[in-house]
């Protein structure tokens, strides 16, 4: 067996995450789920899971660097003189005492549980808000339905207990870490739990006022539009955004006039004779900042 440090292709002086990301990508890479038609796989696995165990392990680390304990993790014995070792022994008991302590004495079954295996799952920004099903395929080819909750987000692993590589003598599976990615929404912007969208009105609607549908992850609903609102103005709409737990966030709908493509000459005139005795500044303070 070879020196742990070469098995996982770190320097001595490697630090403990080091270590740990390079048994996960040698678990992933050589793990016999993977290689069924190569049979050396399970033995290559096991030296890359006891090289693990031993520099995984402060104490036996240490052990092994000073020369304690081999690579397989067996205490090394010093060995005594000849003729104190055999001093006493009949001819018959030193046969069988050598063979005793031969290259299998003190071996140990090894067992090694199952790495976890990573994944990445893209959804679309309403299958996350609403939840979903979706279907995936794992390494060990078999293929599941999973749910994605209500209210997802970016970075959100969801872990499926036991579908990971399973494990090595009698040890228990790993799990599969399947990490969302929610792709952007064309319309929607996500703030938290809240949700943010713009919507354009028309002057008369601006002006006067009215009902208006404004889309949400649940669907179109109506809102009512107060008179004379501005673009900027924000209208919120509590429990219309993500899922978080019981609760959801809301939705913020900011309001953005919008004038006609070509307005006609009867509303360019009315516009004229209005603003004649009705002028309004509305860019003193902007104009004020230097």
């Amino acid at each position: 067996m070879r020196n742990p440090y070469e098995t996982l292709g770190v320097p001595r002086n490697a630090s403990p995450e080091q270590i740990k990301r390079a048994f996960r990508r040698l678990a992933r890479d050589r793990h016999p789920d993977r290689h069924p038609d190569d049979p050396d796989a399970e033995e290559a696995f096991k030296e890359i899971s006891v090289a693990y165990d031993i520099l995984s392990d402060p104490v036996q680390r240490a052990r092994f660097d000073r020369g304690e304990i081999d690579a397989g993790g067996a205490p090394r014995r010093r060995r005594a003189s000849s003729s104190a070792r055999w001093h006493g022994k009949s001819p018959f008991e030193r046969f069988f005492s050598r063979d005793a302590e031969g290259p299998s004495a003190g071996a140990a079954g090894i067992k090694v549980d199952g790495a976890d295996v990573t994944y990445t799952l893209r959804v679309s920004f309403m299958e996350a808000a609403r939840g979903t099903t979706k279907r995936i395929s794992l390494t060990n080819a078999a293929r599941l339905d999973i749910t994605v909750p209500a209210g997802t987000r970016t970075g959100q692993v969801l872990r499926l207990k036991g579908q990971g590589m399973n494990g090595i003598g009698g040890g228990k599976p790993g799990d599969a870490l399947i990490e969302m990615i929610v792709e952007p929404h064309a319309v929607f912007t996500l703030d938290g739990n809240d949700i943010r969208i713009e919507v354009p009105v028309t002057l008369q609607e601006a002006i006067l006022g009215g009902r208006i549908g404004v889309p949400t992850v649940d669907g179109t609903v109506s809102v009512t539009v107060p008179p004379a609102s501005n673009s900027g103005t924000v209208l919120r709409l509590r429990g219309k955004g993500l899922a978080n737990g019981s609760e959801r966030g809301d939705q913020y709908v900011k309001l953005r006039v919008v004038l006609p493509n070509k307005p006609d000459k009867a509303l360019c005139d009315f516009i004229s004779r209005w603003a004649q005795q009705n002028d309004y500044e509305v860019r003193r303070d902007l104009l004020g900042t230097d």
